[in-house]
Parts: C-alpha cells; sequence; structure tokens
C-alpha cells in the first residue's frame, strides 16, 4: 500500500473588500486605493510567469464525532480516590449476546462472564424512565478496570460500522511506522479498523464545482481536494466511535498546504490578470505561496492555507472590478486580417496599449474584433489593432478549377504537408489552408498567404508552379470505405507499383472520416513525370481501373458468426496463432475473433469471420472439420484399462510430484488413475489370512495401442521395483523440513543421484491394514542396494550439520488467517521465508477448518524463527473476524442463484462488498453438493458484508418466488416483428416490462420451465409459441404489446409499367415518401437498363451553337423519351399499418406514373466547359432543385462529362434550356 503526504487545516476567512484592480506594481505593501501609475510588464518572463507545476491537493477535514445518548454511551474518566480503582458508566441501549445455541443471554449471565474473566467487581442499576443502565466496576489495577469496562461494552453495545474519509498523505500517520499506530487502535480499542488499497482512493476535486451560469463565464475558486480513501472501523458503537476520534485527531492534527484555482477567467481580463501578477505576490505579505498558470484559462495558487486564501481573494476581486470599469469597442475588419491579430500579437497590443483583444475563431464567419481597456486606453488599443491588422502584406490565392478539382487540390497538398514545406523553404512566410469544415462548405477555396511581399510572392510562384503539374494530375474514384483496409491489406504490394510504374501515388482517406472516394494524383515532384496531359491522363486512367478491379474483387464482404464451444478455441488457434495463421492465410485479409472479441455479450462459444465471401467459406469450413476432428479424438480416447500392482510401488511409479506419471501422461497422452479401494472379496479373504499384500488399482484412460504401451511401462516398472531393498533411518522430526528442502529439492536430488526413493513420515498419515505406519522420527530409503547405503550415508551427514544449526519453533494461529499468512500462490510466506531465512511449515490437516487453530513450526538461527514468528504474528492481527450463519432456500432456486459457471453467485458476492478473487470468495457461501436434498446454505465471512449477502440472498429468493412462465400462441412467420430490426422490439419490450421473452429455437427456450397456462396452448404448433416470464401482470401487459406487433395490416398490389419506373422512383424520393407513411413496398422485377440515354444522341459540335449575342455557345439535342424502354410492368405490393395509409401510398403512386407519362422527350446541353455549373446547382442543389420546380422537368448535370440532360414535355424542355443559358450568361458576366 503506498501513500501520499496531506493534511486537514481549517479555513480562513476571506479578505474584506476588493483591491484596485490597476495597482502601482512596484508598491513594497498590498496598496488600498487606487493609484495612477502603471508599469509595462514582460509577460514572456519566467521569473514573472513560471510554467505549472503539480501541488499537494488537499481533503475536506473529516466531520467531528459527538458522544452521547444518539451516538453511544459517555464513558466517564477514572477516578483513583481509594485503593481499589473504580469506574462507572451508563448505557442507553444494551443489545444483549446470544448463547452458542441462539437463546439471548441475560445481562447478569454478561456480568458473571466478565467478572470471571477478569479480576474486577461489577454492580448495576437501570433508570427505568431514562431507559439507561449504568455500571460501576472496581478492581485492584486501572489495567484490570479498562480491559474489562471494554469486553463488557463489547458484549452489550451493538455493532456499528464507521467510515473516516482519510486523504491519501495521510494514511502512513494512521499505520504509523511498520503498522505501530493502528496496531495500538486495535489492541487498546478492541476495534477492527481496515485501510484499503491506495488503488481504491477516491478524488473529490470535481464534487464540489459551482457555476455562475451559462450566461456569463464562470470564475469558479474552489480547494484541490486529495484523493482520499475510506478508513472503515467496525466495532461496538462506543469503542468505534473512540477509534475514529483517534483517526480523527491524527489527520486534523497537521498543517496542511492547500492548493487552489481560479477558473475560467474572461479571455478578455486574463491579459489583466497576467500583468498583475506581482501585485498578487505582494498580497502574500512573503508568505510561501506559488502562482501558475495553464493554457484552460485558470491561475493555481499553492502554499500556505492562510496565505493562499488571501491571495485569491484579491485575484477575485480584480476579476470582478475587470468586469465593471473595462470598456470595449468593435470594429469590423476582412476574415484574412485576423490571423496578424492572434497569439503573439495580442500580448504586442497589450504590451503597447494596455488594451486587450477579442478575435472570433477562424471557422466563425463573424468578422467583429473587440477592443478591451479602460475607457482612457480603448482608443489607443483600436489604434494599434489596426496598425497590427495591416502590419503585414497578405496575398489570397484561390485555389483553380472548379470547387471538386479545387478540395483535389486541397487534399493532396494537406496530405503531403506542403504548407509546412514552403513556410521552411521561405522564412518569414505563413501559409494557411482552409479547415475541412470549411472545405466541405466553401464554394471557393482560398490559401492565404502572409509575409513581406517579395517572400510572399516567392511563394506564390511556387505555389503556381506545383498547381500547374497537378492540373489534369488528379482524379477521384467512388470506392466503398469499407472496403478500404481489405484493398490496402491484400494489395499492398500493388499500390506501391503504382508509383513505380504509373508515377501515380494513391490517398485512401482517414478511416474515421468513411468517405468513399480514393484521391489519385500523377506526382508532380517525380524526375521521370511527364507533362503531357493525355499521359497523365492515361496513368490515371490505368490505376483507377486497376483499383477498380480491386474493390470489385473484395466487393463480395460476408460476416459469419459461427458457433463453437469456447473450450475448441484454443485449440484452433494454436501455440502463438500458428494454426489460425494457417487458417487465415499469407495475405491476411481475413478477420477472425473468437468468444468475447466477437461482440456478442451472451455467450463466448463463437468464432467471428469477416472478408471475401470465399475466404469466410473456406475458413468456416475448416474450422468445422478441425472440431469434428478433434471431438471425434476425443471420443476415440475413451478407452480404458484397470489393472492392480502392489500398494508399496505406488510412490515410485508416480514419482517426486507426480513427475514419473506426468512423463507417461506427457509421452503417450493418456490419464493414469490410482485408487485404494479393495473389493469386498478381497476384505474377506483378508480376514482369513493372517498377511496379505495391500493392492492398489490403477485405471489408465485413452487412445487403445497408448493405454496398452503405458501398462506394459507400469509393470515393466513395478517388476523391476520388486528386487529393491529398504533401509529405515532413525532420524528426529524437528530436521524433516530441512533435510528435505524447498519443494523437496534436496530429497528429489538424493532419488535422481542414487535412484531411490526416500520417504519421510507425513503429519497426518492414513494407518492402511496391513502395512506398518512409519514413525514420526522414521525415514524410509528404498532401491538398489548400493544406491541406499549412498544415500544413506549423505542424508546422515546432512543430519549431523543439521542438528548444528536447526532449532525449531511451534505455535498455533487462527485457521481464518492462514490465507492471509500464505498470499496469493504463497507470495506472502515466502517473503518472509527469504526475509527472515527461516524454514517455515504449516501443518495442513486443519487449514480447511477455519475456526480451529492451525500449528505453525519455523526452523533455523534463533533470529530466524524469532523474526518469523514475528511477522506471522502481524499478520494474524489485521485478520478480521469470522462469523457463520445458515439460511434456508427452496432448491429449486439454487441453480438460478449460483447462475452458469457460478457466475451469478459471484456478482452477488461482490455486490454485496465481498472479495472478487475467486479463492477469497470460495466458502463465503455453501450451498448443498448436487445430489444432496436439501435447502440450507451456509454463510461464513465477516459480519458486515454476511449480513448484506443474506439480505440480497432473501430478496432474490423473494424475486423468483413471484415470477411466473406464461405462453402466447404468435405464428413463426410473425416472430421477427416481435424481435425488430436488430432485436430493438425484443429488448424495449423485456426492458419496459421487466420480463424475459424467450422465441422458439433460443438458447434459454427449453431452460425456462413449463407455462402455467400450458393447457390453453396444447392444441397450438409448437414453433407458434412463445414463453414470457415475469410477474403476471408484466407478462400480460408484455402480451398485449407483442399481439399488438404482428397485428394483420393492410396490403394492395400496383402495376408500375418498366418505360416509366425510373421516373417514377424519382431517384429513390417516392419510396422514401411511402416509407414516410409507414408503407413497406416489394418490387416483383428491378429494372435492367436505365430508360433514356446518358449521352447525347449525334455528337455534340460546337460550330452549330445556338446564335444569339446574349446567349453562349452551346450544343443542344432533342429526342424522344422512352424509344428504348423495356416492355411489360414490375408489381409493386405495399404493406400497411391501416388502410388509410394505404389509400395515400396508392395516391402517390398514381400520381407520380401520371407525371412520368407527361415527360415525352429529353434535351441534351452541352456546355463548352463546367466552370458554370458549381453556380447553376447552387448550395446543397438548391438552385438546381428552384429550376425544377419552375419548370416541371428532372434536370440532371453530369458529373463526368459537361452535358445537362432535361426530361420532360417539349415545351417544358425549352423553358428549362433557356433558364439555365440566362444563369450561365449572368454567372459570366458576374466574373468579368
Amino acid at each position: 500500500m503506498a501513500h501520499a503526504a496531506a493534511d486537514h487545516n481549517k479555513r480562513l476567512d476571506p479578505l474584506e473588500g476588493a483591491p484596485d484592480p490597476f495597482p502601482v506594481l512596484g508598491a513594497p505593501e498590498v496598496p488600498v486605493k487606487a493609484r495612477d501609475g502603471r508599469e509595462a510588464l514582460d509577460v514572456d518572463s519566467h521569473s514573472h510567469f513560471p510554467s505549472l507545476v503539480s501541488s499537494t491537493p488537499v481533503a475536506q477535514p473529516p466531520p467531528k464525532s459527538a458522544w452521547g445518548a444518539d451516538s453511544g454511551p459517555r464513558i466517564k474518566a477514572n477516578v483513583r480516590s481509594q485503593p481499589m480503582v473504580s469506574d462507572s458508566f451508563t448505557l442507553s441501549a444494551i443489545a444483549l449476546p446470544t448463547t452458542k445455541d441462539g437463546k439471548p443471554m441475560s445481562l447478569g449471565d454478561v456480568m458473571k462472564q466478565v467478572m470471571s474473566k477478569f479480576k474486577v467487581k461489577i454492580e448495576a442499576s437501570a433508570n427505568q424512565k431514562a431507559r439507561q443502565t449504568t455500571f460501576h466496576m472496581k478492581a485492584e489495577t486501572e489495567k484490570e478496570v479498562e480491559k474489562a469496562k471494554r469486553h463488557l461494552l463489547s458484549l452489550l453495545s451493538p455493532v456499528v460500522t464507521l467510515t473516516v474519509l482519510a486523504p491519501v498523505s495521510m494514511i502512513g500517520s494512521i499505520i504509523g511506522s511498520k503498522g505501530a499506530t493502528l496496531k495500538q487502535i486495535r489492541d487498546q480499542l478492541g476495534v477492527k479498523v481496515d485501510v484499503p488499497p491506495k488503488e481504491t482512493s477516491t478524488s473529490n476535486g470535481t464534487s464540489n464545482e459551482t457555476s455562475s451560469g451559462p450566461a456569463t463565464p464562470s470564475v469558479e475558486v474552489e480547494d484541490e481536494e486529495e484523493p482520499t480513501l475510506p478508513v472503515t472501523i467496525t466495532g461496538p458503537q462506543p469503542l468505534a466511535l473512540e477509534a475514529r476520534d483517534m483517526i480523527t485527531s491524527i489527520i486534523s492534527n497537521r498543517s496542511p498546504r492547500i492548493t487552489r484555482r481560479v477558473k475560467d477567467i474572461p479571455s478578455h481580463i486574463l491579459p489583466f490578470i497576467i500583468a498583475l501578477r506581482s501585485h498578487f505576490l505582494q498580497a502574500a505579505q512573503g508568505g510561501d505561496i506559488q502562482l501558475t498558470l495553464n493554457a484552460e484559462r485558470e491561475v493555481v495558487a499553492n502554499g500556505d492555507r492562510e496565505v493562499v486564501v488571501r491571495v485569491v481573494e484579491v485575484i477575485k476581486a480584480t476579476i470582478q472590478s475587470c468586469k465593471t470599469v473595462l470598456n470595449l469597442m468593435k470594429l469590423s475588419l476582412p476574415k484574412r486580417q485576423h490571423r496578424l491579430l492572434d497569439g503573439k500579437a495580442q500580448e504586442d497590443i497589450f504590451m503597447k496599449s494596455k488594451c486587450s483583444v477579442v478575435v472570433p475563431d477562424i471557422e466563425d464567419p463573424s468578422e467583429e474584433v473587440t477592443v478591451y481597456g479602460m475607457p482612457d486606453d480603448v482608443q489607443a488599443g483600436l489604434a494599434i489593432v489596426m496598425e497590427m491588422a495591416n502590419s503585414q502584406y497578405i496575398h489570397v490565392f484561390p485555389l483553380p478549377g472548379p470547387i471538386s478539382l479545387s478540395r483535389q487540390l486541397l487534399a493532396y497538398i494537406t496530405r503531403i504537408n506542403y504548407p509546412e514545406t514552403l513556410n521552411a523553404k521561405h522564412p518569414g512566410a505563413s501559409v494557411f489552408i482552409p479547415s475541412t469544415a470549411t472545405a466541405a462548405q466553401a464554394s471557393v477555396l482560398n490559401v492565404d498567404i502572409i509575409g513581406e511581399k517579395s517572400v510572399v510572392d516567392a511563394v506564390v510562384r511556387q505555389m503556381s508552379e506545383l498547381l500547374g503539374k497537378l492540373i489534369g494530375a488528379t482524379k477521384e474514384i467512388p470506392i466503398d470505405w469499407l472496403s478500404h483496409e481489405l484493398i490496402q491489406v491484400k494489395n499492398a504490394q500493388k499500390l506501391e507499383q503504382f508509383h513505380e510504374v504509373d508515377n501515380v501515388q494513391v490517398y485512401f482517406p482517414l478511416e474515421p472520416t468513411q468517405q468513399s472516394s480514393v484521391l489519385l494524383v500523377y506526382d508532380p515532384f517525380s524526375p521521370h513525370a511527364s507533362p503531357s496531359p493525355v499521359e497523365k491522363e492515361k496513368h490515371l486512367d490505368e490505376v483507377a481501373q486497376a483499383l477498380l478491379k480491386m474493390a470489385k474483387e473484395v466487393a463480395d464482404i460476408k460476416t459469419e458468426v459461427l458457433p463453437v464451444e469456447k473450450r475448441w478455441h484454443k485449440a484452433l488457434m494454436g501455440m502463438d496463432g500458428n494454426i489460425l495463421h494457417s487458417i487465415v492465410g499469407e495475405d491476411q485479409a481475413l478477420l477472425v475473433k473468437f468468444g468475447a472479441e466477437a461482440g456478442d455479450p451472451s455467450t463466448e462459444d463463437v468464432i467471428w469471420f469477416r472478408g471475401i465471401r470465399s475466404d469466410v467459406d473456406n475458413a468456416v469450413k475448416k474450422i468445422r472439420q478441425m472440431v469434428e476432428d478433434a471431438k471425434e479424438d476425443a471420443i476415440a480416447s475413451s478407452y480404458f484399462t484397470e489393472f492392480e500392482i502392489d500398494k508399496e510401488f505406488v510412490g515410485r511409479i508416480v514419482g517426486v510430484q507426480g513427475a514419473n506419471i506426468n512423463k507417461l501422461r506427457e509421452q503417450l497422452n493418456v490419464r493414469v488413475d490410482f485408487s485404494d479401494e479393495v473389493e469386498e472379496k478381497e476384505k474377506e479373504f483378508s480376514k482369513k489370512k493372517k498377511s496379505v499384500t495391500q493392492k492398489a488399482k490403477l485405471k489408465i484412460t485413452g487412445r487403445k495401442e497408448n493405454v496398452d504401451e503405458a501398462k506394459k511401462r507400469i509393470l515393466a516398472q513395478v517388476e523391476k521395483l520388486a528386487d529393491e531393498t529398504t533401509e529405515i533411518l532413525k532420524i528426529p522430526g524437528q530436521y524433516h523440513a530441512s533435510l528435505i528442502g524447498q519443494s523437496g529439492k534436496y530429497v528429489v536430488r538424493l532419488e535422481d543421484r542414487y535412484g531411490v526413493k526416500v520417504t519421510f513420515p507425513r503429519q497426518f498419515g492414513d494407518n492402511v491394514e496391513g502395512k506398518r505406519e512409519l514413525k514420526p522420527d522414521e525415514v524410509v530409503i528404498r532401491g538398489g542396494k548400493k544406491g541406499v547405503a549412498q544415500a544413506k550415508l549423505e542424508l546422515l551427514e546432512a543430519l549431523d550439520f543439521e542438528k548444528e544449526v536447526n532449532n525449531t519453533l511451534k505455535f498455533t494461529v487462527p485457521g481464518r488467517a492462514i490465507a492471509h499468512i500464505l498470499g496469493k500462490g504463497g507470495a506472502t510466506i515466502n517473503e518472509i521465508k527469504d526475509e527472515t531465512d527461516a524454514q517455515i511449515d504449516i501443518e495442513r490437516g486443519t487449514i480447511e477448518d477455519k475456526s480451529a487453530d492451525v500449528y505453525i513450526t519455523a526452523r533455523g538461527t534463533k533470529a530466524a524463527i524469532n523474526a518469523a514468528k514475528t511477522a506471522i504474528l502481524a499478520i494474524v492481527e489485521q485478520v478480521p473476524e469470522e462469523t457463520s450463519e445458515t439460511i434456508y432456500v427452496e432448491q429449486k432456486y439454487h441453480r438460478s442463484i449460483i447462475g452458469p459457471g457460478g457466475q451469478g453467485l459471484k456478482d452477488l458476492i461482490v455486490r454485496c462488498g465481498g472479495p472478487s478473487d475467486p479463492k477469497l470468495q470460495a466458502g463465503l457461501v455453501r450451498f448443498p453438493r448436487q445430489g444432496d436434498i436439501s435447502d440450507e446454505v451456509r454463510l461464513r465471512g465477516e459480519p458486515g458484508v454476511l449480513s448484506r449477502i443474506k439480505d440480497e440472498l432473501e430478496n432474490k429468493v423473494s424475486a423468483l418466488r413471484d415470477q411466473v412462465v406464461v405462453a402466447v400462441e404468435i405464428p413463426a412467420a410473425q416472430h421477427r416483428n416481435i424481435i425488430g430490426r436488430g432485436g430493438q422490439h425484443l429488448h424495449d419490450l423485456q426492458n419496459r416490462y421487466g420480463v424475459y421473452i424467450q422465441l422458439p429455437g433460443s438458447r434459454g427456450y427449453g431452460q425456462v420451465g413449463e407455462p402455467s397456462n400450458a393447457t390453453e396452448v396444447e392444441t397450438a404448433d409448437p414453433g407458434d409459441i412463445v414463453k414470457v416470464s415475469g410477474s403476471q401482470s408484466a407478462c400480460e401487459a408484455a402480451i398485449s404489446d407483442m399481439k399488438g406487433l404482428v397485428a394483420d395490416g393492410a396490403t394492395a398490389m400496383v402495376s408500375i409499367p418498366l418505360m416509366y419506373h425510373d421516373a417514377v422512383l424519382q431517384q429513390g424520393a417516392l419510396l422514401r415518401t411511402l416509407r414516410s407513411f409507414g408503407v413497406q413496398v416489394e418490387q416483383s422485377v428491378q429494372q435492367n437498363r436505365p430508360t433514356f440515354p446518358t449521352q447525347p444522341p449525334q455528337p455534340v459540335n460546337f460550330s452549330t451553337r445556338i446564335n444569339s449575342e446574349d446567349v453562349p455557345e452551346a450544343d443542344w439535342q432533342v429526342t424522344p423519351n422512352h424509344q428504348h424502354a423495356e416492355e411489360g410492368s414490375s408489381e409493386w405490393t405495399l404493406k400497411a399499418k391501416d388502410a388509410t395509409s394505404l389509400e395515400r401510398a396508392q395516391s402517390e403512386i398514381q400520381v407520380s406514373i401520371e407525371q412520368a407519362k407527361d415527360k415525352t422527350h429529353i434535351g441534351f446541353l452541352t456546355l463548352p466547359d463546367r466552370s458554370v455549373f458549381p453556380r447553376l446547382v447552387g448550395t446543397k442543389g438548391s438552385n438546381i432543385a428552384r429550376l425544377r420546380n419552375e419548370t416541371g422537368t428532372d434536370i440532371t448535370v453530369g458529373r463526368e462529362n459537361n452535358t445537362i440532360i432535361i426530361v420532360g414535355s417539349e415545351s417544358a424542355l425549352e423553358a428549362a434550356k433557356e433558364a439555365i443559358l440566362s444563369q450561365v450568361v449572368a454567372s459570366r458576366a458576374g466574373r468579368r
């Protein structure tokens, strides 16, 4: 546990009055009245404005405890007025303890118990009116009185749990050196004090934040609270309160440093606050304080509490004064000049004029600049702002071409960081390009270049040279953004070759933008780049075709979730994922996720695939086959054989820690089980004979050939062991552990070196009939004669050495403390062994019984064993007390409470404040074993946690008792309506009514139980029965809603001629309108080819242009519509919730058909270039939409060519053409 340093202190009263916001900066004392003199301050000076540093936060002081009738008994001071020491105290409420059988003890019995345990005399008197009992105690020593009093209080007072929020920095003081302070509190008061790890600390630094309101920026001043830890005290009420007072006193008897922040200082006031830093330091009057400024318009004051409070009040008063006295003036400046008023320029303006300037954000369309200052300074500030705004030359460089080309050029220069390149090459110049948001909205994109005119001109020349090379060198192709990653992974090498072969660079958009376009650029910087537009277009087209082909290859993307039990996942992945890599392939274009990674919170028994359909299908096929093979292998490994060997050979067959048998298992992949059970016939036979060799039964399971080989090896080893000799040595038991060594390493070395088996007696050995049990001081060496002799000699030499250096200390500890002494994985006990150099043994026979004492034996030098005992007993003192309780829960609810894999019970324990470690959870709640017919559930653990677990179990059982299962018949074809898209309807129903809905085929359908109304649906098709579980009223309400979801609606058929199909759809607008009516459409036939051509029927010839002085050069061709339309019709099935919606949909479709019939001709208007298309379309298509409405035609502006297609009647075509050409003329006139 780690601890920091921080204390609590009481607050000081705030300063009265507010100082002048503009005092003389050089004054030796804090000024009270305003002065006229001002001093320029270097805001870049590190001495005036150092960088922010971290400070130690301070926690709020804890509440004081009160001793009285409501909070517990008042313990009066001890008075020694005679040789016998006496004391008295009064209790307002008595909680009598209970006996072992659960009966309450009388007050007299409690007093007798205390008097018998301590040499003390106790008398009690009761006041019935006040309901108080006064106890008088006498003893020979004050110590005996104090012990007896505390013990009596612990028996008669209710046990409470109190919490003290202690700053992290104070935890060290509470615990004390090596836990001395905490131990003193526990020993003196007999209470349990728990200090959680530092990871559980919480910070209250933002919990008390306040705001002055949304209208103005808030100036917020608060203590920067230090993270705190909840120190819990559990024990009898008066003793717990006294312990709380002791801990509170430790916390409060410190003088901490504090940190306060002045937040959200208005941006126009911040420069004035910065300039007055020296004034604020003078307000500290020489006290310890640090003032720092951070980027969030926040001043941080750290230091002594009194000084910090005083200085913060001065800063607050200054801010309020600035709000009152500062004047403002606004002026409008072109947006490009705002760049000259940002950053360092604002500091220069303040130093020259004592005025601050606020410039709107670059994304803000406002051109208004605001100047703040004193009334006499604002005019000068305004002049300085104008001077700065005109201090440098600004060139606006428009990106050429229509807006689509401009955006392509902008995207390229952004991706290659070209502005940074220009800035580095031309010092003194600053290049600013439009932001992404601006580029998406603007119709013209400009690059702002700022600096000296000669430098700016050089930048413009270089920029123009690059853009000249880029004309005709860019191209965008549409590719679904979902395919981008697969294309790049699968074709990484080909993408690199595009630049080497075709000099074309491919830029995929960044994934978060989700843009379905890819930019191709003919590299202008390449030494091999061709200046020919034809050559550029040729290479761009080749790369575009190749990319589209790649996109087509991965266009058929498939996602599949394959149900596979989690137990097979590891085998399918293989060591280091080698099997999975073989399935995915070398190009790694297939994405595979196992279990929880698949994103399904309901199960981990799945594998998720995503990739090209063929790759997914191939991988799924392989996985399925591998699972089937694994299952068949499991079946094939079920063969077993059984045979017997002499029991005396079992230890040698198994080996040290199972080494021999484990080796056999790994080599042959078999399972070997030993059993000491003897058949009844053998038991009867043993009674008749005086001496019968004990047998052990072996069972070997696996593949038949492997089982036979394992049996052969074991019998061969048994035959070899039959010829061995045995020697018994007399070695005192106190030396056994040292001779065995940690984890048996010394014995293993002896056995490996001499080929023998060394057996030491176990402390709790089973007495097997027919075989003499080893005595505590006997050690057996078994093996070849030579090996036994050599092992005996070395063992006796080691014994002589141990007798000289080995000392033994045996003591007991409570069984509940064993887990804490051992630690996770034995970490704690091993740490004690390493630190003390002592050998420590724990008797294993009683470890499971936490109510019994356990013997611990320490061996080593005297210093080592004493140190080990001290360390272990220190851990024991920190282990909380435990209690046990039994509750009764009907067995039918056990499975529901425990949950799958015990997860439900684990979550319940954690919710009640219990441990999350499964090892620590073991034993807290014990249900009857499977097969035991019992309703008893046993609880054991800390009283507070145990009480919460009991309440939670009772609430859970109460809820289960009220639960019913109701069945409802709903046709299987309509189950989709209940589920809804993505399961939305089903989730809404379950959350709204608090029920569980199980549809046929779902995993929990068979486990939910039989419905209470099974007779009502016994004739229904099982596939149509839906089960709803929950309270009766909730089930009925949910069923009513479900029936509403599947109620029959209205349907109708409409025939749409294919020749009018595209015109009726209106590019999908009609279907969107029908969906808004609540009508769904199913089409029987889709049109295979467009109803009208996309190119003029005759070649474009501008020599035959429209002859008029006011009409621009253009080509106009008209052709009848529907000449090449398909024959036949498409049948549309309309499904609506009601007849009214259906009638509206039919009417809307009929109107669309009539409008399509009126569009008898197609006009092709081709212009020389696309330069006027953006203005013709208008913002978000507003202008072209207006033309469509005015002329009653469909107008489509070409994306890839210069042709505008107009569909309508002949007269409407002429009107639309004239309107478009007039706008073209107006657009070009405006440009000139």
